[in-house]
């Protein structure tokens, strides 16, 4: 950008990681509203920190409560919105902090431009894989409610795409297993890829 200059800090992300004692990385869960990805989230951050670890997880209805709260539901803003928070985990990556994401991020420009902004070795996309039907029948906000009633416009599913992961590093089906099972696979997964 004109009259923007690259800043050169003393310390390095690899010095971060090593006060930290961990490498540091994006894990990213990509799912519909209801699938489970922030539960998921939050147990494996848990899981991490009982390990040590230092942790951030970022979550999209935190998100716009806060640096976000401009934004729509638009396809324009939901792109904005995934371009900040990809942004802001590239700078946690290179705080050492291994970074969370639970957003729906339903487009795959999205979330390959995640992956660019933060680099493919620092990126872990999870789908958690649960059926619109299941979503709607646990419905945890009341949001397809809403979107099936027409109180709620551009909802991802109802009326708004999403556009699932062709490859996604690890995928989760919600209905065909409990809570804990997700997290023993995501936690062994992590254990061999990444930590």
């Amino acid at each position: 950008m004109e009259n923007t200059f690259q800043q050169h800090y003393k310390l390095s992300k690899k010095e971060r990681q090593r006060l930290h004692k961990h490498p540091s990385f994006l894990i990213w869960f990509t799912g519909l509203s209801g699938s489970g990805k922030s539960t998921l989230a939050n147990l494996v951050e848990l899981e991490l920190h009982k390990l040590g670890h230092s942790t951030y997880t970022l979550d999209g209805d935190n998100i716009r409560r806060g640096i976000n709260k401009n934004l729509t539901f638009s396809a324009e803003d939901r792109t904005e919105n995934i371009r900040r928070i990809s942004e802001i985990a590239h700078l946690m990556i290179d705080a050492g902090i291994i970074t969370l994401g639970a957003f729906i991020s339903p487009y795959l420009k999205d979330r390959e431009n995640i992956k660019k902004t933060v680099g493919a070795s620092n990126f872990i996309e999870i789908y958690v894989n649960t059926s619109l039907e299941e979503c709607e029948r646990r419905d945890v906000k009341g949001l397809y409610k809403k979107a099936r009633a027409g109180e709620i416009q551009n909802m991802t599913g109802i009326s708004a795409p999403y556009e699932a992961p062709t490859q996604p590093d690890l995928e989760i089906a919600t209905e065909n297993e409990t809570t804990e099972m997700s997290l023993k696979k995501i936690m062994r997964f992590l254990t061999q890829k990444a930590l």
